[in-house]
């Protein structure tokens, strides 16, 4: 089965907007035929990239890839098409009694793009980034031939893949480990900050702790500058499980996500209107911390139970911007970086830091760096390039660096692009943007 039309086409920021060819397949030999015909190919899964990663002049949509091979239960390796995604993941594993080792803030993006962008949770700092458990995969190169790539197999072209934004070949398949759990539930402490110093203690004095991360008001000053509340968490045992919950230790949710219906009027995003949710919600805790069981759902998903939220910023759209500083460095920059965001009223709803730990010097196209990250909200408007322009060269002056995955309107001289890629054949409008400078 294939499918094959033009057709507007633009990831989850709904910036920017281009009108390409998706091409989508199910047949190896038909997608080996559209790479040997194309060139500037590019693939796509689920569209939750936020930038013009995943956009290009002839798009392979992996959608048709969306079947499951095989699950080794003892070893709690799966085995599945590039199409599939967490939540599919999940659906298998999370009934017996296994997690991902690593997941972004949604789970509705590909295994391929997993891989591609080589994502990053709230437990770097413990437990590193997607590729850490990655056996292996499938991947059509360049040459449209289906190559098995893995540490020891192919192996240059595996790391290369790792992080690679797509620019090394469509991953059709892969093979990866996932970790053992005794229940859906974390055991979370909810700790309010009152300012950078306080919450920056709490990363320090948290380390130990698997899951991290700290939501924080970008539209603070002063003394408030920086007021966070961090979420620490790790996978709750059954016999620490209130009784009530300890027969349903391993039960999926069940519901639809609530949709959000329209496209939101451009005016409802405003520096007030941001400025009193943040308020509301660092106040809806009353207390300094809490302790509780939460179900992993809203703990590593909050946002997944809006359908289509992307729609809240209006039909100009949105970009999310995340950049690492090192961690020396990390107060200062994060210090200047949100006075220049407070300064400017391009106040984000979500404004999310995590500690990254040490890297893995394999994965030479990964993001992450030892160091703190934070990744914001914008509403695209006429003044947003100019703040990112500020904040790309506070990121570069601290010597950081910025998430590709989310990159829609930084210059390439803060980006350290990607090495070992340089192949015609695969191609993004973020790659070109990047390389031209525009």
């Amino acid at each position: 089965m294939k499918q094959n039309f033009v057709k507007e086409v633009t990831n989850w920021g709904n910036f920017p907007v281009v009108e390409k060819e998706i091409k989508s397949e199910d047949s190896i030999d038909k997608i080996k035929e559209f790479v040997r015909v194309n060139n500037e190919v590019i693939a796509r899964g689920n569209g939750r990239c936020y930038g013009d990663a995943s956009l290009g002049e002839h798009i392979f949509s992996t959608k048709r890839l969306n079947k499951m091979i095989s699950f080794d239960r003892l070893n709690g390796v799966l085995e599945c098409e590039s199409g599939v995604l967490l939540s599919e993941v999940l659906e298998v594993s999370v009934p017996q009694g296994y997690f991902l080792y690593v997941s972004p803030g949604t789970k509705f993006i590909s295994i391929g793009g997993a891989i591609a962008s080589d994502v990053h949770g709230k437990n770097h700092h413990a437990e590193g980034c997607f590729s850490e458990y990655v056996v292996s995969f499938q991947l059509i190169n360049e040459h449209a031939e289906l190559i098995t790539c893995s540490r020891e197999e192919n192996s240059e072209k595996f790391w290369a893949t790792i992080g690679g934004m797509g620019l090394t070949g469509i991953i059709v398949s892969a093979k990866f480990k996932l970790k053992n759990i005794e229940s859906v539930y974390i055991r979370q402490e909810s700790i309010k900050a009152e300012n950078l110093d306080e919450i920056f203690q709490l990363f320090d004095d948290s380390e130990s702790w698997t899951y991290n991360v700290a939501w924080i008001d970008c539209l603070q000053t002063g003394k408030n500058l920086g007021r966070s509340i961090m979420l620490r968490g790790e996978h709750a045992f059954k016999h620490e499980l209130p009784a009530k919950l300890q027969g349903n230790a391993l039960k999926m949710k069940k519901g639809n996500a609530f949709a959000i219906p329209f496209y939101f009027p451009n005016f409802i995003l405003n520096k007030f209107s941001v400025k009193l949710f943040n308020l509301l919600f660092y106040n809806k805790q009353t207390k300094k911390e809490v302790k509780n069981f939460v179900h992993y759902e809203p703990y590593f998903y909050p946002l997944d139970i809006l359908s289509d939220w992307n729609k809240i910023y209006g039909k100009k759209g949105f970009i999310q911007y995340q950049m690492v500083i090192p961690k020396e460095n990390g107060k200062d920059g994060m210090r200047e970086i949100l006075q220049t965001i407070a300064k400017s009223g391009n106040g984000s709803f979500l404004a999310v830091l995590k500690l990254f730990g040490k890297t893995n010097p394999e994965a030479f196209n990964s993001f992450p760096q030892e160091g703190y990250t934070l990744a914001l909200d914008f509403k695209v408007n006429k003044k947003l390039p100019k703040l990112v322009q500020k904040l790309d060269a506070i990121v570069e002056r601290y010597c950081g660096r910025i998430y590709l995955t989310k990159d829609s309107m930084s210059k390439s001289s803060l980006i350290d692009y990607l090495q070992d890629v340089d192949n015609p054949k695969f191609v993004s409008l973020q790659h070109k943007r990047i390389i031209n400078n525009q």
